[in-house]
């Protein structure tokens, strides 16, 4: 059994730290960019008189950045190599999004709007995955050449993790002589309404209340006359881009559908599994940052003529948090190689329990360790010169969204007692 990373993957991280250094550092230095990442960021990054959305000038710098990275290589090294990307796995995605996360804030890696100079973009694997050869062709180039910016209309105000339960509905319906479908219903958070050109709507076409199937995606464009921003929401930490959305007597041909009528709910699983293991990657990432930023501190100040280091009481909880990570690093690189090991479409029946149990720790993981820097730091780490308050801000949404953590440990205990998964033909007769 060999623990060590493949050689690529190590030079691969070399060679990020070297355009972060050459091309990424520079510009965040550049036109007083820095105040987007030092204390001044939250105001910096807000427009507080337009609905609290992000301010203009803080987009383009995070487009400049994608746009480096891009023209480097680097942006999509996730997707499809015959999507125009380098079939990066998630084991490599895994690590490296720890190992950018780890080097705390800047423009290299921007976690509170998934931003990064290796992107995170499960709707190209979903799309690859679900989408038939009809829709593929029609909307494929769109797609990969940014010309579709989609937003996910899951959530809504009534209903959170219990999706199948929705109140959106889509019912057939002739307009012209041409048969498509009526949507009504209202989004919750449906994030990047600002930029999208069209929402990822999920909505009821069959069956009943509490039915995993019925549900299909419709594709429909973000300008559509009954499509309604209603309010923008803010947030613990700002600026929003998550609105509430209405539809009102919204029509779109069969041709706006993504995959397949009445199983949309896999198209939402496949989003979650991509994104909760990355994203699991990127809060243990953030984790270290902030117990080696503390542990650096505790040696380094000196109260009562002595370092801080000096304290079991500094020294102990950061052995916790540090004992923790390193098995949260082995919990998440094992189950990243996992599923690179499987049709993507076995992950949900197979080990979304694996995928539950790194997400939900180490979400929990994070914020713990935010808070004791906070601590260890006294009433600096209490201010925003230090970074902690917004890791703390940022990722305690994350216990929350992608699927609370009381709905991931349900469906590892749903695993675990065989009401699902590998075990539920063994414990059946139990």
């Amino acid at each position: 059994m060999d623990f060590s990373l493949p050689q690529d993957l190590v030079d691969y991280l070399a060679q990020l730290d070297a355009f972060i250094e050459d091309e990424i550092r520079p510009l965040e230095l550049a036109d007083d960019n820095i105040r987007f990442f030092d204390h001044r960021r939250e105001h910096a990054r807000t427009d507080w008189d337009n609905h609290g959305l992000p301010r203009p000038e803080w987009e383009a710098l995070l487009a400049e950045a994608r746009r480096r990275a891009d023209e480097a290589g680097h942006l999509r090294f996730s997707w499809p190599v015959e999507m125009g990307g380098k079939g990066g796995s998630n084991l490599a995605m895994a690590v490296i999004r720890e190992h950018l996360a780890a080097k705390g804030l800047g423009l290299h890696n921007d976690l509170q709007n998934e931003h990064s100079i290796v992107g995170n973009n499960p709707f190209i694997l979903m799309f690859k995955e679900f989408a038939t050869p009809e829709q593929y062709e029609r909307h494929g180039a769109a797609l990969l050449d940014g010309r579709i910016r989609s937003g996910f209309g899951l959530t809504e105000p009534n209903h959170g993790s219990d999706a199948t339960f929705m109140e959106t509905r889509a019912v057939r319906e002739d307009r012209d002589g041409v048969l498509g479908w009526r949507i009504d219903g209202e989004k919750m958070w449906t994030t990047g309404m600002h930029v999208a050109t069209h929402v990822m709507v999920f909505a009821r076409t069959s069956g009943q209340d509490g039915d995993a199937g019925g549900i299909t995606v419709f594709l429909v464009p973000a300008d559509h006359p009954g499509v309604k921003i209603e309010e923008w929401l803010w947030t613990f930490n700002m600026p929003t881009d998550h609105p509430r959305v209405s539809l009102t007597d919204v029509w779109v041909s069969d041709e706006a559908i993504w995959g397949v009528e009445g199983r949309g709910l896999g198209l939402g699983q496949s989003f979650v599994h991509q994104n909760r293991i990355r994203q699991a990657a990127s809060s243990l990432g953030a984790a270290v940052f902030c117990i080696d930023q503390s542990v650096r501190y505790a040696r380094a100040r000196k109260p009562f003529g002595k370092p801080l280091s000096d304290n079991q009481a500094i020294q102990w909880p950061l052995v916790e948090l540090a004992t923790q990570a390193e098995m949260l690093r082995l919990l998440i690189r094992k189950t990243a190689w996992e599923m690179d090991r499987m049709p993507h479409k076995e992950v949900e029946r197979r080990i979304s329990d694996k995928v539950s149990m790194c997400n939900y720790w180490a979400n929990r993981l994070v914020c713990e360790a935010a808070d004791r820097a906070m601590q260890v730091h006294g009433g600096i780490g209490y201010s925003r010169h230090k970074p902690f308050e917004h890791i703390y801000r940022h990722h305690r949404r994350y216990r929350i969204t992608e699927g609370s953590e009381e709905i991931q440990m349900r469906k590892v205990a749903a695993f675990l007692f065989g009401y699902m998964g590998p075990r539920k033909a063994e414990l059946a007769s139990v």
